[in-house]
């Protein structure tokens, strides 16, 4: 099975498509040192464990803490792998667990390569996206997806903050970035931005 989605000179990107709500897990590969990064930890842990032990992942980043993206926690946290998710999230990784928050504006580092964490709010309280630095690509969890935002109809979910996240945090990138959402296909920022009007008049 090839899980890798794409590559340039400094990075790697791998992708499997997991559970019954065919879940993108995705991992981020520096080439230089062969460290890795695990986001979200959806579901079928064997499958992830076997991602982790191949590429180098050193530990998970959660984009947000709704159960179909966090069904693996346990077993990666029981094989030794650190799971971070932002404060306002952790409440729903409260039967799984985790072990370290990320904040709005932190950058991690993986190996060579660095991800600027953003908090986008409105799909959960607390949802994440992360942005490579140097390269056109940009992890938005289900606040982003090909025609449209995120579901804002479950608990902790708000459809205004929602569109606030995306105007004023997600559409300042360039009109190539590459969004590799929470499920379903790739899009990017400019095929997505000249549409948050019609989204704001649908109200959804």
């Amino acid at each position: 099975m090839t899980t890798l989605h794409y590559s340039d000179a400094d990075l790697e990107i791998h992708r499997v498509v997991v559970g019954k709500y065919a879940n993108n897990v995705f991992v981020v590969r520096c080439k230089a040192t062969g460290e890795a990064v695990l986001i979200d930890a959806a579901d079928e842990h064997e499958k992830l464990l076997e991602l982790c032990r191949s590429l180098g992942v050193t530990r998970v980043l959660e984009t947000h803490g709704h159960f179909d993206h966090i069904q693996a926690v346990p077993a990666m946290r029981e094989a030794g792998y650190e799971v971070a998710v932002t404060a306002l999230d952790a409440p729903y990784l409260v039967d799984v667990g985790y072990d370290v928050f990320i904040a709005d504006g932190d950058v991690i580092e993986v190996g060579r390569l660095r991800l600027d964490a953003i908090q986008n709010p409105g799909h959960t309280p607390g949802s994440i996206s992360f942005a490579v630095q140097g390269a056109p690509i940009l992890f938005t969890g289900d606040t982003l997806f090909p025609g449209g935002p995120g579901n804002t109809k479950l608990k902790g979910g708000d459809f205004a903050t929602i569109i606030d996240s995306l105007d004023k945090k997600l559409f300042r990138f360039p009109d190539n970035t590459i969004v590799l959402p929470g499920h379903g296909l790739d899009t990017t920022i400019g095929n997505e931005r000249p549409h948050i009007q019609e989204w704001v008049d649908r109200g959804w």
